[in-house]
């Protein structure tokens, strides 16, 4: 009996279709979810963004101030935004805050001058900032290693700025620091001892001098405030320092203090 011959199936070239459309199936599906939590109930966004206005600049709800930061966070720019300038209006502007930072400009500018040379060595710095005057004195200037007691001719240049500042009442804060190098003397058993020693050594100059002793404060820091790296020999004296700051903003703390 003869066998029927086998039909031979073609191999099928288009099954990537059903892959495909799976997959144009699934990417339209997350588009749909996306758009889904990406829409906004614009008026629960208003109210959120009034709320946000009126807590952070306290202006009246209809002001022009209010209707900008809406723009804002609606994602529409507005067309202009002016910021406050209080310096640039003088009735506004602080007379007191002005003639103190004038004063604090020129304080620094003849400390700086009477401390010429030792800036040029790099032996004293002057900076200033809206805390102060800061003036940082290498420890090689004011004292012998391992000591408290002022040298000679450091004491004549501590009198010079306290000169500066007798006839001021800015609070001055002493601040005496060290390396990280330890000590253990009778008289210093710690850089803790030594840093707030010398810090008083320079106090009591400025106490000699005719500054009012309740515009003084001693702190010593020891090694915990480096300027930089003591890994180096010349890091750790950079951090041998003593630094006086002069406050700029401190009245109130001074009619307190005063007698």
């Amino acid at each position: 009996m003869a066998r029927k011959p086998r039909h031979v199936e073609h191999e099928n070239h288009e099954r990537w279709l059903v892959s495909y459309a799976d997959f144009i199936t699934l990417l339209f599906a997350f588009f749909v979810v996306m758009y889904a939590i990406s829409s906004v109930n614009e008026g629960k966004y208003k109210v959120l963004s009034d709320s946000l206005v009126n807590a952070f600049q306290n202006v009246p709800p209809t002001s022009p101030n209010q209707q900008q930061s809406r723009q804002l966070l609606m994602g529409a720019a507005p067309k202009e935004i002016k910021l406050p300038t209080p310096s640039a209006d003088p009735q506004k502007r602080d007379p007191k805050a002005d003639e103190q930072a004038r004063k604090m400009q020129g304080m620094a500018g003849n400390i700086k001058q009477s401390l010429g040379p030792f800036i040029d060595q790099g032996k004293v710095r002057v900076t200033q900032s809206r805390r102060g005057i800061a003036i940082e004195i290498n420890d090689s200037v004011l004292f012998n290693p391992a000591k408290a007691d002022l040298q000679g001719d450091s004491i004549a240049m501590l009198r010079a700025v306290a000169d500066m500042v007798t006839k001021t009442d800015n609070l001055i804060q002493i601040e005496g620091h060290t390396d990280n190098v330890p000590i253990n003397t009778a008289q210093f058993p710690s850089n803790w001892e030594l840093s707030s020693a010398r810090a008083a050594s320079v106090v009591r100059v400025f106490a000699e001098t005719g500054i009012a002793p309740q515009r003084l404060v001693v702190i010593g820091y020891a090694d915990q405030r480096p300027v930089e790296s003591n890994d180096k020999v010349e890091g750790r004296a950079r951090n041998r320092r003593v630094t006086l700051n002069i406050l700029a903003d401190n009245r109130d703390e001074v009619a307190v203090l005063a007698p």
